[in-house]
């Protein structure tokens, strides 16, 4: 019986630092987040150095000024456009060669498989330079194609590896007993092999999505029009090298990370389950 006390209370210990130790996790990674709100909601240009999470003078103004100001919904529009479109290409490419590369057997598909795990290892910006050279001959500077063009094949490699690992576990007696009762390839690939692959498509899409609503150096490179700006680098603006408005910098963040927590939730049901369980049985 003293033996278990003991356990017991050591296991109590245990649990107790262990809760403590996940509430300073917890403060610190939230802490940054709140010190951000009080900035938008403060009325000072400049970073404050108090610890108070709360503004001095609770106001709207830095809000207002983005959103009634500025040709915020503009950006909105441009980045919504670029992030769609760049997950939908992505998507729709990734898929079918993460198919190819998980069913089928050709020459240099472990070559082709490799090729695009190497393009990971380099850094986007080392590909700037003859990027930049391509969307100008293509006289897509300025242009939101340019950046959907670019945004779409720097994801796909990733895309692919990811769906084609998805895709090896799905099993394949569903496609030989759909073969066997006369269904096509491309049948099944769009009634079986997609619906089960939702939550993979899922978090390719999001990822994809990420991407390119939050990339700054190429939208900064590629686009010289105030109206061609996506919101990360009409962010950038608001911080300059002779002006700061950390107000409007700290509302435009928070305004900007809305629709990516949306489309969180959103795809939420898709990133949580396994739909392709159960589908074989016997």
């Amino acid at each position: 019986m003293e033996k278990k006390n003991k356990r017991s209370f050591r296991e109590r210990v245990i649990g107790a630092l262990l809760q403590f130790f996940i509430l300073l996790f917890t403060i610190g990674t939230v802490y940054p987040v709140l010190w951000v709100f009080k900035i938008a909601f403060g009325s000072q240009k400049g970073l404050s150095l108090s610890l108070s999470l709360f503004p001095a003078q609770p106001t709207l103004e830095n809000f207002n000024h983005i959103l009634f100001e500025k040709p915020f919904f503009i950006w909105l529009l441009n980045s919504l456009i670029v992030a769609a479109a760049t997950s939908v290409i992505g998507i729709f490419l990734a898929a079918t060669a993460g198919y190819a590369f998980s069913r089928f057997r050709f020459p240099g598909r472990t070559a082709g498989l490799l090729s695009f795990l190497i393009t990971q290892m380099f850094p986007g910006t080392l590909m700037m330079i003859p990027l930049y050279l391509i969307v100008n001959w293509l006289g897509l500077l300025d242009n939101l194609a340019g950046l959907v063009l670019v945004y779409s094949t720097s994801a796909i490699p990733f895309s692919i590896w990811m769906l084609k690992g998805y895709f090896d576990t799905i099993p394949k007696e569903l496609e030989e007993s759909a073969l066997i009762d006369g269904a096509s390839r491309t049948l099944i690939f769009y009634k079986i092999i997609l619906p089960l692959a939702k939550p993979a498509l899922a978090v390719t899409a999001l990822f994809s999505f990420m991407t390119a609503w939050n990339e700054y150096i190429l939208a900064a490179t590629f686009m010289n029009r105030e109206l061609s700006y996506t919101l990360p680098v009409a962010l950038r603006n608001f911080v300059g090298q002779f002006a700061q408005d950390w107000g409007l910098f700290a509302a435009g963040a928070i305004l900007v990370s809305i629709p990516i927590v949306a489309l969180f939730f959103i795809l939420q049901k898709y990133l949580v389950s396994g739909l392709t369980a159960g589908s074989v049985k016997g």
